[in-house]
């Protein structure tokens, strides 16, 4: 469907729906806004399991128009009325909906930790690497942290299930005394000389991850 890129690994926000502008209709919601000045006007609805599906009105006409859904169709008109229509969507995903990419219990509390503490919030910089997120400081900009999805086997286990793990900076200087391989592993896609990761389930406590992210986010100063 044309409208599921705009809200993969994206969860609905009831209560931003509605401050939006939407309005429940039977077992959803629904938004309109009159787009391209007014030429069409552009439906949004959202099931009550957060299914998304549009639909365009020739506001002179009457008739619904629905060349902007199909991939094949190219054209410089229909390249507008596409555009327009993603713009709205991707509003709304990003004032509407939340961030659903990581489950573990162990994950949650560290990213509540980081909220509570900092401030701050995933950023999801991959189009198409959904399961990774940074965060960064406020004043330098430097990461301090990253969340990503991967194979055990990648972090040289013996499993191909995958994990959420946690990459965090480290001084070079105290990097051989920590890395075990057991619960810290070499920084994954990262510089492993100031960069270690951690799985987040539950083998490292929680309060020593927290603890941990604080070093890590005093040594992103410079």
């Amino acid at each position: 469907m044309f409208e599921e890129k705009y809200f993969k690994w994206r969860k609905m926000n009831v209560s931003r729906l509605i401050s939006y502008g939407f309005e429940k209709q039977g077992d959803g919601y629904q938004y309109r806004k009159p787009v391209m000045n007014g030429q069409f006007l552009l439906y949004v609805f959202i099931t009550d399991h957060g299914v998304v599906s549009t639909q365009m009105i020739d506001c002179a006409t009457k008739e619904e128009y629905v060349l902007y859904k199909v991939p094949s169709s190219a054209g410089a008109f229909v390249g507008e009325v596409r555009a327009a229509c993603g713009q709205v969507l991707a509003e709304i995903s990003e004032k509407c909906f939340e961030p659903d990419v990581f489950h573990n219990q162990q994950t949650l509390a560290v990213i509540q930790y980081v909220r509570e503490t900092y401030g701050d919030e995933l950023e999801f910089l991959w189009e198409k690497s959904s399961g990774n997120a940074i965060w960064r400081r406020k004043d330098t900009q430097k990461w301090y942290g990253i969340i990503m999805t991967v194979s055990k086997r990648k972090l040289g286990l013996e499993a191909d299930e995958t994990a959420e793990i946690i990459d965090l900076r480290l001084s070079p200087e105290r990097m051989k005394d920590t890395i075990d391989n057991r619960r810290y592993f070499p920084g994954w896609h990262m510089n492993k000389k100031s960069w270690y990761t951690m799985i987040l389930d539950g083998t490292v406590p929680t309060t020593e991850i927290c603890r941990r992210i604080e070093d890590s986010y005093m040594l992103a100063v410079k």
